[in-house]
């Protein structure tokens, strides 16, 4: 029986055995195949469960429906994939993963030439067809390579940075027992830091911490590291390394449109007038900093593919969202946590400043986390919304955001979930009293 709500708008994630299994799996290699008709497909896996035996059925789907060749890259970081087709010229690649979900979860990222993401409800359809239709009985020779795809990888991330230039700073990563304990000691060879390992140790049952860096609990343990070691800053990465926050030398953490700031404004001292792409949800400090350091705004809906495609559209150079995914031109507008990690070694080197001095201008506004609140009518709730703020200015873009920034200094947006029946709230304001009065007005209309 197939699950449909494990096929998501960007990709396919599922509790396994019971939502994704191996018969899943053989029926989503085959309808990739289907759907893109590439015969060259590179498959790679981070260390959570039941991912070897996915990827093993996931490789017979794409034979048996005609895929000629298939490079198996073992243990790899999600940017590794992105890498292998956008940059390395592979045509199509398929990453066994499920980001940041908890341990039960495993699932399917997907791309093909060009960058082009395949997400889960695009396979669907297929997916319901094949599960009725007889196996095709390919007899077509098929070559499966075994290639370890590290020595261009790590080249590939180093390039995103002047090596020379980055001091022996001191570094906290907190790896969370994902992909990242793989990555780091094989980039830090490489580089003038110290680094002071925590959770190195490759576990898909993640018994450091939850895999989702933004959970309070992931958070503990490198805070107190930072201080207690007394290093420059740390970071933080989720399983698949797509994920990852920075931490000032005081253990706080920073938030992730703060930080895409202090990428953004290398890169424009790199690029003069180039376009920075953020989502909707991001800080009004963003775009602001954006224009006054001459670059282009790039507002886009939330989500790192939409994200990657606003930079393709309008000229951009980099990007970033408040999930704490950024996204690089030179990476085929794909995201990856270790070149973020570079960019971030480099600047850190030019400026003698700690790292919380640095960011403490951008923290100008006063901005709510995100007020995630069950409902059973989002249309309607989102109807009502509309109408009681109808006097302010409103766009659609994702959800309604209702902008009241020049008079009265606030704008929030709400949107719905894509997977649950939520509404996502985000509130910002130029002070707390103002965010506070309409927090109360929003969250009674929502629960009404």
């Amino acid at each position: 029986m197939i699950n449909p709500k494990i096929f998501k708008a960007y990709d396919i994630r599922g509790i396994c055995p019971d939502e994704l299994n191996v018969e899943t799996a053989y029926l989503i290699g085959r309808a990739f195949a289907q759907k893109t008709k590439v015969k060259q497909v590179v498959v790679g896996r981070d260390m959570r469960h039941y991912g070897e035996i996915l990827k093993k059925s996931l490789i017979q789907g794409l034979t048996d429906e005609g895929v000629r060749e298939i490079v198996d890259v073992g243990l790899v970081p999600i940017d590794a994939i992105y890498a292998s087709v956008g940059i390395f010229g592979y045509e199509a690649g398929i990453m066994v993963t499920a980001s940041h979900n908890p341990k039960e979860y495993n699932g399917f990222k997907m791309v093909k030439k060009n960058m082009v993401w395949i997400t889960g409800k695009e396979l669907l359809p297929m997916i319901k067809k094949n599960s009725k239709a007889k196996v095709k009985n390919n007899k077509n020779k098929v070559r499966i390579i075994k290639k370890n795809l590290y020595p261009e990888y790590i080249k590939h991330v180093l390039g995103f940075a002047e090596l020379k230039k980055i001091k022996p700073l001191k570094v906290v990563i907190d790896a969370g027992n994902g992909m990242a304990g793989k990555v780091m000691p094989l980039l830090a060879k490489h580089l003038p830091i110290k680094i002071i390992p925590m959770n190195f140790k490759l576990d898909g049952n993640f018994p450091a911490h939850p895999s989702n860096p933004l959970d309070p609990k992931s958070q503990i343990g490198i805070a107190k590291k930072v201080k207690s070691a007394k290093t420059d800053f740390g970071m933080i990465l989720d399983g698949d390394t797509d994920r990852l926050f920075f931490i000032d030398e005081k253990g706080k953490f920073v938030r992730a449109d703060i930080t895409l700031l202090l990428l953004a404004k290398l890169f424009l001292e790199r690029e003069p007038g180039k376009g920075i792409s953020y989502n909707l949800i991001c800080s009004k400090i963003v775009p602001e900093m954006i224009k006054k350091w001459g670059g282009q705004p790039i507002r886009t809906p939330v989500g790192y593919v939409n994200v990657s495609n606003g930079m393709r559209k309008n000229n951009g150079i980099m990007g970033g969202e408040l999930s704490a995914h950024y996204s690089f031109r030179d990476n085929a507008y794909a995201d990856s946590g270790f070149i973020a990690l570079i960019i971030l070694l480099e600047l850190l080197s030019k400026d003698n400043r700690p790292l919380s001095e640095i960011v403490k201008p951008f923290y100008k506004y006063y901005k709510l986390p995100e007020i995630n609140t069950p409902v059973k009518d989002v249309e309607i709730k989102l109807k009502k919304i509309k109408k009681k703020y109808k006097k302010y200015k409103q766009d659609s873009l994702d959800g309604t955001t209702v902008d009241n920034w020049q008079k009265g200094g606030w704008w929030f947006n709400v949107r719905p979930s894509n997977t649950e029946p939520l509404l996502r709230l985000t509130i910002e304001g130029k002070n707390k009293k103002t965010v506070d009065q309409l927090k109360k007005e929003l969250v009674a209309l929502i629960k009404k």
